[in-house]
């Protein structure tokens, strides 16, 4: 679970000011990461709007790319080409895998195997700096 106060922190390492923008955005985010629920940008835009006070749709977004860019959401490439975030923390390496039938999406703490990563650097002749796999499935629930 990621706190608001650790999101907030993050956005003042970031060198963005406090606001109650990014205090409601910090606190809606602490309870999506509560919950393991990830979310459109619209999707957290429209709730975040439907609040006392009005948000602006760009200040969510930008919100959202400074901490992606942080590693404190992740973001998921669905297979048909939207996006979904999630609160991850940023703490822990791993992928996820996303149902192709409901878009349900799970953290998979399975990765690559030194051997397959070497194998990958001969083949290519890359030095591998970092990766992301995707995975596409269906639920349980789906199948």
């Amino acid at each position: 679970m990621v706190t608001a106060d650790r999101i907030l922190a993050t956005f003042s390492s970031l060198g963005l000011r406090s606001t109650a923008q990014r205090g409601a955005i910090a606190d809606w985010l602490s309870l999506a990461s509560t919950g393991g629920r990830d979310f459109s940008a619209e999707e957290a835009w429209r709730e975040l709007s439907a609040g006392d006070r009005p948000i602006g749709r760009a200040t969510v977004f930008r919100a959202l790319d400074a901490l992606e860019s942080d590693g404190l959401v992740d973001r998921i490439e669905l297979a048909d080409g939207s996006r979904r975030y999630r609160v991850c923390g940023g703490n822990e390496h791993h992928h996820h895998i996303v149902c192709v039938a409901c878009g349900r999406v799970a953290d998979v703490r399975s990765c690559l195997s030194p051997q397959f990563a070497g194998q990958i650097a001969s083949e290519t002749g890359f030095t591998l700096e970092r990766h992301s796999i995707e995975l596409f499935g269906r639920c349980d629930g789906c199948q």
